[in-house]
């Protein structure tokens, strides 16, 4: 059964994705940057905006049935290579014992206001 999450971001529904889909034992999140969703709001450091981003993938996967712990591939991107040493601890806080498959890309976002976007898989043991 194929089951669509949404994080209540707006552009959700104006592009016609899903935050995330769920289907058996997967979930796939997609990208998601560092909104805080509730206010439309966008912090300037991008320390501030990996923090947003994992607590809303984490609430996403809560909503779904999976934690972090099922994470089994990331996929980063940042606007600029600098910030890989800056967020690597904060997301060594998240995954560091999970030890997920990722990948870290440097490219243009599609909002200037964007330094990171981040998008997991997560797959959920029998």
């Amino acid at each position: 059964m194929r089951r669509l999450i949404s994080s209540g971001s707006p552009f959700e529904a104006t592009a016609g994705y899903s935050r995330a889909v769920v289907q058996g034992n997967w979930c796939f999140v997609s990208g998601t940057t560092g909104y805080d969703y509730a206010t439309m709001t966008m912090p300037e450091s991008v320390e501030d905006q990996t923090r947003n981003t994992l607590a809303t993938i984490g609430k996403v996967l809560q909503e779904a049935g999976f934690s972090f712990a099922d994470v089994v591939r990331c996929h980063y991107y940042v606007t600029d290579a600098a910030f890989a040493d800056r967020v690597f601890p904060i997301l060594g806080e998240t995954f560091g014992t999970i030890r997920p498959a990722a990948t870290m890309v440097v490219c243009d976002l599609i909002r200037p206001e964007m330094l990171i976007e981040i998008e997991v898989t997560a797959l959920r043991a029998n």
